[in-house]
């Protein structure tokens, strides 16, 4: 049996699909004055206690790539469990679906429940929820369910784009 040359091992690994998926970038439409269902139905401060009753809940549970229980749930799989569970919103389950669920919005727009996508890898992309005063709200690989900031040096150079349900 030959041994695999150490560059096909290193070319595979570098395209494999990790985190939370793998997406092409679409621009989507403006949403310059759109509300939202969340903000609609539930305003801002609604949203965000509903959010924070999830991280109160979820709070620690671990990373799992493909999980949706409390036995481990990835970033996607988390966002789909808490607006179905807490909104009673049904979104796509990958993260490529979800970044083009809804409206895009700029960082300057954010609201309670808003998603926010990040690059965090050649060809990975994650997700969360976000919260309020640059805070959002995810299942992380290194720590599980926690909550976040934007500014903090890992993920502010990661953001991606945000989306409005």
């Amino acid at each position: 049996m030959k041994p695999i040359p150490l560059l096909i091992v290193l070319a595979f690994i570098a395209l494999a699909p990790g985190g939370c998926s793998t997406t092409p970038y679409r621009e989507p439409a403006s949403a310059q004055n759109y509300t939202g269902k969340l903000q609609a139905r539930l305003g801002e401060t609604g949203t965000r206690e509903k959010l924070m009753g999830q991280h109160h809940e979820w709070h620690g549970t671990p990373y799992r790539y493909g999980g949706l229980s409390k036995h481990g749930v990835d970033c996607s799989g988390f966002v789909y469990l808490t607006f179905r569970n807490m909104f009673s919103i049904s979104l796509p389950r990958s993260t490529e679906q979800q970044s083009n669920t809804g409206v895009h919005i700029s960082q300057t727009q954010l609201h309670a429940g808003d998603l926010v996508f990040f690059r965090t890898g050649f060809s990975k992309t994650h997700v969360g929820i976000y919260l309020d005063k640059r805070r959002f709200l995810h299942a992380s690989t290194s720590k599980g369910v926690m909550i976040s900031n934007m500014d903090n040096a890992y993920w502010r150079d990661k953001f991606w784009k945000a989306q409005r349900i």
